[in-house]
């Protein structure tokens, strides 16, 4: 076990104790996966965007082949976009795939192939925002500053009443910055979950700021996810998986999309997807590009 750990002077006496108490719990019951074991600025940038509204199951063996075809931004800037999105296909939210290669080309041109160590220069390049270049300083470059997700937004919302990033930066224990944002993740992700938390396991208990006062949860976005089944985004996904193997004939859409006879509702599908970059029109076929 690590030496014990002490949050920076200037967070309140409350939330230097609860982060040593995160630190020790994290130590025990912290998640073994493959980009931890990582420094690579681009091997974190392509488990961030995976991770983006994806399962961690999912992203493990997809994650692996990924940073073993692609290991660097030159490489995966050098390739065809179509290959990006067909070594992606089945995670789901394709564009992301876009956007990588899209970011992979901007840091060779920008930054001679490799990734930038400073918030501005990461927000510059295309695909990346607010978070994924917070994960990529902290998780790549080991920086002392807060990585607020959902998952993360709402452990600091209810254990220490923290919703701004200022504040998320201010209770970042200094030296430990991977860590503890590992530790707010798995916590997040595990023991203070959205629904049916599972509060007598958190290291946070004792001094939960939302246990102890109640009310309303400032991390728990309003209204509900989209139902999956049936929509416009599973006959995307349904299209591109198709075309990882071959293209499709423009009057067999519908089928590929999952929606026999419905032709109007995957012309739509087919426009969306040329329009975001995933796929192109060629001899009355669709590709990828």
């Amino acid at each position: 076990m690590e030496a014990r750990r002490r949050a920076p002077a200037a967070a309140p006496v409350r939330g230097r104790r609860l982060g040593v108490a995160l630190l020790d719990w994290w130590d025990a019951a912290r998640r073994d996966l493959p980009w931890r074991r990582t420094r690579d600025p681009w091997a974190v940038l392509v488990s961030e965007l995976m991770l983006q509204q994806t399962q961690v199951s999912r992203v493990v063996p997809k994650w692996a082949a990924f940073v073993d075809r692609f290991p660097t931004a030159a490489s995966c800037a050098a390739a065809p976009v179509g290959d990006v999105v067909r070594l992606w296909s089945g995670l789901g939210y394709n564009r992301r795939a876009v956007n990588l290669h899209r970011c992979a080309v901007a840091v060779v041109e920008r930054h001679d192939g490799r990734l930038p160590d400073s918030l501005d220069a990461l927000l510059a390049l295309p695909g990346i925002g607010p978070y994924t270049a917070r994960a990529v300083l902290a998780f790549a470059f080991e920086r002392d500053i807060g990585v607020l997700d959902v998952n993360a937004a709402r452990v600091l919302g209810r254990a220490f009443a923290v919703t701004a990033q200022a504040d998320a930066d201010a209770l970042v224990p200094s030296g430990h910055g991977w860590a503890w944002n590992q530790a707010v993740l798995d916590l997040g992700a595990t023991v203070c979950t959205r629904q049916a938390p599972r509060c007598d396991d958190c290291p946070l208990f004792s001094r939960c700021a939302w246990r102890r006062h109640g009310g309303p949860d400032p991390a728990t976005p309003a209204g509900r996810q989209s139902r999956f089944d049936g929509s416009d985004r599973q006959g995307r996904g349904r299209l591109v998986a198709a075309l990882a193997a071959a293209p499709v004939p423009l009057d067999k859409a519908d089928v590929a999309a999952g929606w026999p006879g419905a032709h109007e509702r995957a012309a739509v599908a087919v426009a969306s997807l040329v329009d975001d970059g995933l796929a192109v029109i060629h001899d009355g076929r669709l590709t990828l590009p």
